[in-house]
Protein backbone atom coordinates (compact mmCIF):
# COMPACT_ATOMS: atom_id res chain seq x y z
CA UNK A 1 0.00 0.00 0.00
CA UNK A 2 1.02 3.56 0.32
CA UNK A 3 2.84 5.17 3.26
CA UNK A 4 4.24 2.69 5.75
CA UNK A 5 3.59 5.15 8.57
CA UNK A 6 -0.17 4.81 8.01
CA UNK A 7 -0.13 1.08 8.53
CA UNK A 8 -2.47 -0.07 11.27
CA UNK A 9 -1.96 -3.30 13.18
CA UNK A 10 -4.59 -5.18 15.09
CA UNK A 11 -4.35 -4.98 18.90
CA UNK A 12 -1.68 -7.29 20.30
CA UNK A 13 -0.45 -8.27 16.85
CA UNK A 14 3.22 -9.07 16.29
CA UNK A 15 4.70 -8.12 12.91
CA UNK A 16 4.29 -11.13 10.64
CA UNK A 17 2.25 -12.64 13.45
CA UNK A 18 0.62 -15.37 11.39
CA UNK A 19 3.85 -17.37 11.25
CA UNK A 20 3.34 -20.75 12.97
CA UNK A 21 5.38 -21.34 16.10
CA UNK A 22 8.82 -22.39 14.90
CA UNK A 23 7.68 -22.25 11.29
CA UNK A 24 9.75 -20.76 8.50
CA UNK A 25 8.26 -19.27 5.40
CA UNK A 26 8.84 -20.41 1.86
CA UNK A 27 9.46 -18.04 -1.02
CA UNK A 28 9.34 -17.85 -4.76
CA UNK A 29 11.44 -20.07 -6.94
CA UNK A 30 11.30 -22.18 -10.07
CA UNK A 31 7.73 -23.34 -10.31
CA UNK A 32 8.55 -26.83 -11.51
CA UNK A 33 10.86 -27.93 -8.74
CA UNK A 34 10.13 -25.87 -5.62
CA UNK A 35 7.43 -27.48 -3.43
CA UNK A 36 6.07 -25.58 -0.46
CA UNK A 37 7.60 -26.43 2.86
CA UNK A 38 5.60 -27.44 5.90
CA UNK A 39 5.15 -24.47 8.17
CA UNK A 40 5.25 -21.91 5.35
CA UNK A 41 3.51 -18.70 6.24
CA UNK A 42 2.32 -15.85 4.09
CA UNK A 43 4.10 -12.55 4.58
CA UNK A 44 2.18 -9.66 6.12
CA UNK A 45 -1.28 -10.81 5.06
CA UNK A 46 -2.60 -10.18 8.56
CA UNK A 47 -1.86 -6.49 8.35
CA UNK A 48 -4.24 -3.92 6.94
CA UNK A 49 -3.13 -0.60 5.50
CA UNK A 50 -5.67 2.16 5.17
CA UNK A 51 -8.45 -0.41 5.24
CA UNK A 52 -6.98 -2.50 2.43
CA UNK A 53 -5.20 -5.84 2.51
CA UNK A 54 -1.52 -6.27 1.81
CA UNK A 55 -0.59 -8.86 -0.75
CA UNK A 56 1.64 -11.86 -0.03
CA UNK A 57 4.96 -11.72 -1.87
CA UNK A 58 6.66 -14.50 0.06
CA UNK A 59 6.09 -17.39 -2.34
CA UNK A 60 6.05 -18.05 -6.05
CA UNK A 61 2.70 -16.58 -7.12
CA UNK A 62 2.07 -19.39 -9.59
CA UNK A 63 2.00 -21.86 -6.71
CA UNK A 64 -1.04 -20.05 -5.29
CA UNK A 65 -3.15 -20.21 -8.44
CA UNK A 66 -6.08 -22.62 -7.88
CA UNK A 67 -6.17 -25.29 -10.56
CA UNK A 68 -9.13 -25.64 -12.89
CA UNK A 69 -11.17 -22.75 -11.51
CA UNK A 70 -10.78 -20.26 -14.33
CA UNK A 71 -12.93 -21.48 -17.26
CA UNK A 72 -12.08 -20.11 -20.66
CA UNK A 73 -8.41 -19.48 -19.89
CA UNK A 74 -7.13 -22.89 -20.86
CA UNK A 75 -4.94 -22.86 -23.95
CA UNK A 76 -4.58 -19.07 -24.01
CA UNK A 77 -1.23 -17.35 -23.75
CA UNK A 78 -0.45 -14.97 -20.85
CA UNK A 79 -0.42 -12.05 -23.30
CA UNK A 80 -3.90 -12.97 -24.60
CA UNK A 81 -5.17 -13.17 -21.03
CA UNK A 82 -3.59 -9.89 -20.00
CA UNK A 83 -4.74 -8.02 -23.11
CA UNK A 84 -8.36 -9.10 -23.02
CA UNK A 85 -9.11 -5.41 -22.44
CA UNK A 86 -5.97 -3.58 -23.66
CA UNK A 87 -7.39 -0.07 -23.25
CA UNK A 88 -8.78 -0.58 -19.76
CA UNK A 89 -12.31 0.29 -20.82
CA UNK A 90 -13.86 -2.57 -18.85
CA UNK A 91 -12.31 -2.72 -15.41
CA UNK A 92 -14.76 -5.38 -14.22
CA UNK A 93 -17.12 -7.91 -15.75
CA UNK A 94 -20.43 -6.57 -17.02
CA UNK A 95 -22.48 -9.14 -15.11
CA UNK A 96 -21.95 -8.88 -11.38
CA UNK A 97 -24.22 -9.27 -8.37
CA UNK A 98 -23.20 -7.09 -5.45
CA UNK A 99 -22.45 -9.24 -2.38
CA UNK A 100 -24.39 -8.39 0.73
CA UNK A 101 -22.86 -6.00 3.25
CA UNK A 102 -24.02 -6.53 6.84
CA UNK A 103 -25.69 -3.55 8.51
CA UNK A 104 -23.00 -3.66 11.19
CA UNK A 105 -20.36 -2.63 8.61
CA UNK A 106 -20.39 1.15 8.30
CA UNK A 107 -18.39 3.65 6.20
CA UNK A 108 -16.50 4.75 9.31
CA UNK A 109 -14.96 1.24 9.48
CA UNK A 110 -12.77 2.19 6.50
CA UNK A 111 -9.55 3.99 7.30
CA UNK A 112 -9.88 7.77 7.35
CA UNK A 113 -7.16 8.30 4.72
CA UNK A 114 -8.87 5.89 2.32
CA UNK A 115 -12.27 7.52 2.97
CA UNK A 116 -10.81 10.90 2.07
CA UNK A 117 -10.25 9.67 -1.50
CA UNK A 118 -13.97 9.06 -1.86
CA UNK A 119 -14.94 12.70 -1.31
CA UNK A 120 -15.39 13.28 -5.05
CA UNK A 121 -18.33 10.85 -5.01
CA UNK A 122 -21.86 11.56 -3.88
CA UNK A 123 -22.38 10.82 -0.20
CA UNK A 124 -24.60 7.82 -0.91
CA UNK A 125 -22.14 6.35 -3.40
CA UNK A 126 -19.13 7.09 -1.20
CA UNK A 127 -20.78 5.33 1.74
CA UNK A 128 -21.54 2.27 -0.38
CA UNK A 129 -17.99 2.08 -1.73
CA UNK A 130 -16.53 2.55 1.76
CA UNK A 131 -18.61 -0.33 3.12
CA UNK A 132 -17.48 -2.64 0.32
CA UNK A 133 -13.83 -1.71 0.91
CA UNK A 134 -14.25 -2.32 4.63
CA UNK A 135 -15.61 -5.78 3.80
CA UNK A 136 -12.51 -6.46 1.68
CA UNK A 137 -10.29 -5.76 4.67
CA UNK A 138 -12.43 -8.05 6.85
CA UNK A 139 -12.50 -10.96 4.38
CA UNK A 140 -9.19 -10.96 2.52
CA UNK A 141 -7.62 -13.60 4.76
CA UNK A 142 -10.61 -15.85 5.40
CA UNK A 143 -12.47 -15.62 2.08
CA UNK A 144 -10.44 -13.97 -0.70
CA UNK A 145 -13.02 -14.84 -3.37
CA UNK A 146 -15.75 -12.96 -1.51
CA UNK A 147 -13.34 -10.12 -0.76
CA UNK A 148 -12.68 -9.88 -4.49
CA UNK A 149 -16.42 -9.71 -5.18
CA UNK A 150 -16.68 -6.75 -2.82
CA UNK A 151 -13.70 -5.09 -4.54
CA UNK A 152 -15.39 -5.56 -7.91
CA UNK A 153 -18.54 -3.91 -6.53
CA UNK A 154 -16.51 -0.96 -5.28
CA UNK A 155 -14.77 -0.63 -8.67
CA UNK A 156 -18.10 -0.61 -10.52
CA UNK A 157 -19.18 2.35 -8.38
CA UNK A 158 -15.88 4.26 -8.26
CA UNK A 159 -13.55 3.12 -11.02
CA UNK A 160 -11.62 6.40 -11.12
CA UNK A 161 -10.55 6.31 -7.46
CA UNK A 162 -6.97 5.15 -6.88
CA UNK A 163 -7.60 3.27 -3.64
CA UNK A 164 -10.44 1.34 -5.28
CA UNK A 165 -8.33 0.19 -8.22
CA UNK A 166 -5.50 -0.68 -5.84
CA UNK A 167 -7.82 -2.81 -3.73
CA UNK A 168 -9.22 -4.58 -6.78
CA UNK A 169 -5.66 -5.36 -7.91
CA UNK A 170 -4.75 -6.84 -4.55
CA UNK A 171 -7.83 -9.06 -4.34
CA UNK A 172 -7.27 -10.21 -7.94
CA UNK A 173 -3.70 -11.14 -6.97
CA UNK A 174 -4.97 -13.01 -3.90
CA UNK A 175 -7.20 -15.27 -6.03
CA UNK A 176 -4.53 -15.88 -8.68
CA UNK A 177 -5.83 -13.60 -11.44
CA UNK A 178 -2.43 -12.05 -12.10
CA UNK A 179 -3.42 -10.56 -15.46
CA UNK A 180 -6.22 -8.57 -13.86
CA UNK A 181 -3.97 -7.66 -10.93
CA UNK A 182 -1.29 -6.32 -13.26
CA UNK A 183 -3.75 -4.31 -15.33
CA UNK A 184 -5.38 -2.79 -12.27
CA UNK A 185 -2.00 -1.95 -10.75
CA UNK A 186 -1.05 -0.12 -13.92
CA UNK A 187 -4.28 1.85 -13.68
CA UNK A 188 -3.66 2.60 -10.00
CA UNK A 189 -0.15 3.78 -10.87
CA UNK A 190 -1.47 6.04 -13.63
CA UNK A 191 -4.18 7.57 -11.41
CA UNK A 192 -2.08 8.01 -8.29
CA UNK A 193 1.34 8.70 -9.81
CA UNK A 194 2.85 6.38 -7.19
CA UNK A 195 5.30 3.47 -7.53
CA UNK A 196 4.57 1.94 -4.13
CA UNK A 197 2.92 -1.13 -5.69
CA UNK A 198 5.87 -1.89 -7.99
CA UNK A 199 6.78 -5.06 -6.00
CA UNK A 200 3.29 -6.46 -6.55
CA UNK A 201 3.51 -5.63 -10.25
CA UNK A 202 6.82 -7.52 -10.43
CA UNK A 203 5.31 -10.50 -8.65
CA UNK A 204 2.26 -10.45 -10.95
CA UNK A 205 4.60 -10.71 -13.94
CA UNK A 206 6.11 -13.74 -12.21
CA UNK A 207 2.64 -15.18 -11.79
CA UNK A 208 2.11 -14.85 -15.54
CA UNK A 209 5.28 -16.87 -16.08
CA UNK A 210 7.39 -13.94 -17.24
CA UNK A 211 10.35 -13.57 -14.84
CA UNK A 212 12.42 -11.74 -17.45
CA UNK A 213 9.76 -9.06 -17.78
CA UNK A 214 9.46 -8.99 -13.99
CA UNK A 215 13.16 -8.14 -13.70
CA UNK A 216 12.90 -5.51 -16.41
CA UNK A 217 9.95 -3.90 -14.65
CA UNK A 218 11.72 -3.95 -11.30
CA UNK A 219 14.69 -2.11 -12.79
CA UNK A 220 12.52 0.56 -14.42
CA UNK A 221 12.35 2.72 -11.28
CA UNK A 222 15.40 3.98 -9.33
CA UNK A 223 15.48 2.08 -6.03
CA UNK A 224 16.48 5.15 -4.05
CA UNK A 225 13.26 6.89 -5.10
CA UNK A 226 11.16 4.29 -3.25
CA UNK A 227 10.35 4.18 0.47
CA UNK A 228 12.54 1.78 2.44
CA UNK A 229 9.77 -0.77 2.98
CA UNK A 230 8.95 -0.80 -0.75
CA UNK A 231 12.64 -1.29 -1.54
CA UNK A 232 12.63 -4.38 0.67
CA UNK A 233 9.47 -5.79 -0.93
CA UNK A 234 10.92 -5.15 -4.38
CA UNK A 235 14.18 -6.90 -3.48
CA UNK A 236 12.22 -9.97 -2.33
CA UNK A 237 10.15 -10.00 -5.53
CA UNK A 238 13.23 -9.55 -7.73
CA UNK A 239 15.00 -12.35 -5.86
CA UNK A 240 12.03 -14.60 -6.54
CA UNK A 241 12.21 -13.80 -10.25
CA UNK A 242 15.88 -14.76 -10.24
CA UNK A 243 14.96 -18.04 -8.58
CA UNK A 244 12.33 -18.63 -11.27
CA UNK A 245 15.17 -18.44 -13.78
CA UNK A 246 17.39 -20.74 -11.71
CA UNK A 247 19.83 -17.90 -10.96
CA UNK A 248 20.39 -18.66 -7.28
CA UNK A 249 23.57 -16.61 -6.85
CA UNK A 250 21.89 -13.60 -8.44
CA UNK A 251 18.87 -14.16 -6.20
CA UNK A 252 21.12 -13.76 -3.16
CA UNK A 253 22.66 -10.58 -4.57
CA UNK A 254 19.19 -9.05 -5.07
CA UNK A 255 18.64 -9.32 -1.31
CA UNK A 256 21.95 -7.73 -0.32
CA UNK A 257 20.50 -4.27 0.16
CA UNK A 258 21.23 -1.68 2.87
CA UNK A 259 18.12 -2.78 4.78
CA UNK A 260 19.69 -6.23 5.34
CA UNK A 261 21.02 -5.07 8.71
CA UNK A 262 21.34 -7.80 11.36
CA UNK A 263 21.77 -5.23 14.13
CA UNK A 264 18.39 -3.50 13.75
CA UNK A 265 14.85 -4.81 13.51
CA UNK A 266 12.53 -2.82 11.30
CA UNK A 267 8.98 -3.88 10.49
CA UNK A 268 10.26 -5.40 7.25
CA UNK A 269 13.29 -7.19 8.73
CA UNK A 270 11.79 -10.65 9.46
CA UNK A 271 10.56 -11.09 5.87
CA UNK A 272 13.89 -9.93 4.43
CA UNK A 273 15.92 -12.13 6.79
CA UNK A 274 13.67 -15.12 5.96
CA UNK A 275 14.16 -14.63 2.22
CA UNK A 276 17.92 -14.30 2.63
CA UNK A 277 18.12 -17.45 4.77
CA UNK A 278 16.06 -19.43 2.28
CA UNK A 279 18.34 -18.55 -0.64
CA UNK A 280 21.41 -19.40 1.44
CA UNK A 281 19.85 -22.83 2.01
CA UNK A 282 19.44 -23.27 -1.73
CA UNK A 283 23.12 -22.50 -2.12
CA UNK A 284 23.98 -25.18 0.44
CA UNK A 285 25.25 -22.66 2.99
CA UNK A 286 23.32 -24.21 5.84
CA UNK A 287 25.24 -22.68 8.76
CA UNK A 288 24.83 -19.15 7.42
CA UNK A 289 21.19 -19.82 6.68
CA UNK A 290 20.57 -20.93 10.25
CA UNK A 291 22.12 -17.69 11.55
CA UNK A 292 19.69 -15.64 9.47
CA UNK A 293 16.71 -17.79 10.51
CA UNK A 294 17.65 -17.06 14.11
CA UNK A 295 18.03 -13.36 13.39
CA UNK A 296 14.57 -13.37 11.86
CA UNK A 297 13.10 -14.98 14.97
CA UNK A 298 14.87 -12.48 17.23
CA UNK A 299 13.71 -9.57 15.11
CA UNK A 300 10.14 -10.89 15.29
CA UNK A 301 10.35 -11.21 19.07
CA UNK A 302 11.96 -7.78 19.51
CA UNK A 303 9.32 -6.07 17.38
CA UNK A 304 6.54 -7.95 19.12
CA UNK A 305 7.83 -6.83 22.51
CA UNK A 306 7.50 -3.16 21.52
CA UNK A 307 4.45 -0.98 22.01
CA UNK A 308 3.74 -0.64 18.30
CA UNK A 309 4.62 3.07 18.21
CA UNK A 310 8.12 2.64 16.78
CA UNK A 311 9.14 1.17 13.46
CA UNK A 312 12.66 0.12 14.46
CA UNK A 313 14.35 -1.64 17.34
CA UNK A 314 18.02 -0.79 17.72
CA UNK A 315 20.60 -3.13 19.20
CA UNK A 316 22.95 -1.63 21.79
CA UNK A 317 25.94 -3.75 22.77
CA UNK A 318 26.80 -3.71 26.49
CA UNK A 319 29.66 -5.49 28.20
CA UNK A 320 28.70 -7.46 31.30
CA UNK A 321 30.91 -7.62 34.36
CA UNK A 322 31.65 -11.05 35.72
CA UNK A 323 29.19 -10.66 38.57
CA UNK A 324 26.32 -9.24 36.52
CA UNK A 325 23.27 -11.50 36.28
CA UNK A 326 22.37 -12.99 32.93
CA UNK A 327 18.84 -12.49 31.60
CA UNK A 328 16.57 -15.46 32.15
CA UNK A 329 14.11 -17.04 29.75
CA UNK A 330 11.41 -14.51 30.57
CA UNK A 331 13.41 -11.82 28.79
CA UNK A 332 13.70 -13.78 25.56
CA UNK A 333 11.57 -11.25 23.72
CA UNK A 334 14.32 -8.71 24.28
CA UNK A 335 17.12 -10.84 22.83
CA UNK A 336 19.59 -9.02 20.57
CA UNK A 337 19.02 -9.33 16.87
CA UNK A 338 22.67 -9.77 15.96
CA UNK A 339 23.54 -13.45 16.10
CA UNK A 340 26.74 -12.92 18.06
CA UNK A 341 25.58 -10.11 20.38
CA UNK A 342 26.30 -11.62 23.77
CA UNK A 343 24.76 -9.06 26.10
CA UNK A 344 22.80 -6.78 23.77
CA UNK A 345 19.46 -5.31 24.70
CA UNK A 346 17.03 -3.83 22.18
CA UNK A 347 16.13 -0.19 22.55
CA UNK A 348 13.28 1.46 20.72
CA UNK A 349 14.67 4.25 18.59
Amino acid sequence: MSDSGDRAKRPGEKPGGNRPEGGRPGRGGPANDRPRRDGDRPQNTDRVTRGRPEADLSKNPRERRPSGDRPGYQGRSPREIEDRDPFGTKSVRTRHDDPEVPESVQPKDLDRVARSQLKTLSKENADGVARHLAMVANLIESNPQLAHAHAVSAARRAGRIAVVRETLAITAYSIGDFALALRELRTYRRISGRDDQLPLMVDSERGLGRPDRALELGRSVPRESLPAEVQVQLAIAMSGARLDLGQIDAALVELQIPQLDPDKAFSWSPALFDAYAAVLEDLGREDEAEEWWQRSDRAMDALGAGDGEDDVIEVVEEELDEGDPVADDDSAAGDPIAGDGGGAEPERG
